[in-house]
């Protein structure tokens, strides 16, 4: 009996822990844009990243030329990352997280937020694709 409730203990126990995972913070630099010809203007990149996030549930709110907040709630969860582009190049950057386990010594945070990210970046170079 004891054996059974020692197995079941440590079953619970690696259920929550794995549902509960934590990663370093994935962040874009500086990635490259392939547009398909030389008259893509910086306001044609902003579009297609703000239909790339808007595809996906992001809040795309325009800061400025070349700087984009973009915002994702789900749940009680909220992501937020800082967009910069240029006709060249884009970055996703973390900019703050409500519930999401964000860890600033160890710049960790839920796993989940990393698969979001790499959503937004194919979606992002989708569209661009379609420039």
């Amino acid at each position: 009996k004891n054996f059974l409730k020692i197995g079941a203990i440590a079953l619970v126990i690696t259920l929550i822990s794995t549902g509960c995972r934590t990663s370093p913070i994935l962040n874009v630099p500086n990635q490259a844009i392939v547009a398909p010809n030389d008259k893509v203007t910086t306001n044609d990149i902003y579009k297609a990243i703000a239909r790339a996030g808007a595809s996906l549930g992001w809040n795309m709110e325009k800061k400025s030329d070349g700087v984009i907040l973009a915002t994702l709630n789900l749940r009680n969860h909220q992501a937020v990352v800082i967009i910069k582009y240029t006709k060249e190049d884009y970055s996703i950057m973390y900019k703050s997280s409500k519930n999401l386990k964000f860890n600033a010594e160890k710049q960790t945070i839920h796993s989940n937020y990393n698969g979001w990210i790499q959503n937004l970046e194919k979606a992002i170079n989708a569209q661009v694709n379609f420039l």
